[in-house]
């Protein structure tokens, strides 16, 4: 058996059809690069080379008998749109994304949801606060200095009352 440093290496050169003996380094760059080509093509859905033949990937898939047939699933891949210019699918997909001019509305809306409860209920951000730790009602209740149920009803009440005013927010 061979010594791991005297070991030969050999990769295939898929043009000339022939095996061709390369150092240990070339070899090992060879495979890093063309192994991180194909796993890119196979996630792009371009390449269905089966792990059996890696050996023959030479990144030639437009030439390559294992080159997937059919809809392009990557997202960079160019294709002609009506008016013949190039175009990525990524550039098709629509931006969901809020407008500047709806998020400041919905500050402003917020804002005033919250002036007006602090109107109605001056310890509602203390509530608010006492929630987030995981208080029950009962706790709250002690914790402002009232009863459970009367804070369970001013709760109803104001929430009726901001849900008349608000109503496209309840």
């Amino acid at each position: 058996m061979q010594n791991k440093e005297e070991q030969k290496r050999y990769i295939y050169l898929k043009a000339e059809k022939k095996w061709v003996e390369v150092s240990e380094e070339y070899y090992k760059e060879h495979i890093r690069f063309y192994d991180t080509f194909r796993k890119r093509q196979q996630s792009h859905g371009q390449c269905v080379c089966p792990k059996s033949k890696f050996w023959l990937c030479d990144g030639d898939c437009c030439n390559c008998e294992f080159q997937s047939v059919g809809d392009t699933l990557s997202l960079d891949y160019i294709t002609e749109n009506d008016d013949e210019m190039g175009c990525s699918h990524m550039e098709l997909i629509t931006d969901n994304t809020p407008s500047v001019e709806s998020i400041a509305e919905d500050k402003i809306e917020l804002e005033r949801l919250f002036a007006r409860l602090n109107e109605l209920m001056p310890e509602a951000v203390k509530i608010g606060e006492l929630r987030q730790k995981g208080l029950s009602d009962e706790k709250i209740a002690d914790a402002i200095g009232i009863k459970r149920t009367t804070f369970l009803s001013r709760i109803k009440k104001i929430k009726e009352l901001l849900k008349s005013e608000y109503p496209d927010l309840f």
